[in-house]
């Protein structure tokens, strides 16, 4: 009797793991056919035309610069590389916003030294805006990128304290100085706005 009641107890077990497994995977059929369902009612994007969102903001800044542009009537010059023994400058007149590329070449193991560019105050005086160490033995040859620009902590306030004669001159080395000029034309885009 025990043996029956053992093969009994093992037919409902086997019973209920045979109804169990068709119900679940009656359950993960639906759960599949449903996720297939929905993706079908994703809308295709890909063929519908973007259409521009219009931003304000973005315009203002746009017309912004166009404005800037038409004032200042700006225009990228030719270089002409302006040399003083192994110092150069790629031009001697820049716009408020361009970059002055300096390029040093050659120096000689033994130089030593620093290039002060000088910024001007007014028509007979200058002011030390920025000071660029060389040593020949270091290295012969480097380039420097430098960008005048508006900054109270400089006491540069607008486009008038920018403009003039600017002078790079060198100590340590007896080289003559290099002389270029910032006029009041603006590159587009430039913040010229004044700060003190």
């Amino acid at each position: 009797m025990q043996i029956s009641a053992y093969a009994s107890i093992g037919i409902i077990g086997i019973t209920v793991l045979v109804f169990g497994v068709i119900f679940v995977t009656n359950i993960e059929s639906d759960i599949v056919e449903d996720v297939f369902d929905k993706e079908m009612e994703v809308e295709n994007v890909f063929e519908k035309e973007i259409q521009p969102i219009e931003n304000p903001e973005i315009q203002e800044k746009l017309d912004a610069i166009e404005k800037v542009a038409e004032q200042s009537e700006y225009e990228i010059l030719p270089r002409e590389w302006i040399t003083s023994g192994p110092f150069q400058i790629d031009r001697s007149e820049y716009a408020v916003g361009e970059k002055i590329f300096i390029r040093i070449g050659g120096l000689e193991i033994d130089e030593l030294g620093q290039m002060v560019v000088m910024r001007p105050l007014n028509s007979t005086h200058h002011k030390q805006y920025l000071t660029i160490p060389f040593d020949g033995s270091d290295r012969s040859a480097f380039n420097y990128y430098l960008e005048p620009q508006i900054n109270k902590k400089r006491a540069i306030c607008s486009v008038d304290d920018l403009a003039g004669i600017w002078v790079l001159t060198f100590r340590g080395v007896n080289y003559p100085n290099i002389e270029f000029e910032i006029n009041k034309k603006v590159v587009p885009g430039t913040d010229v706005t004044s700060v003190c």
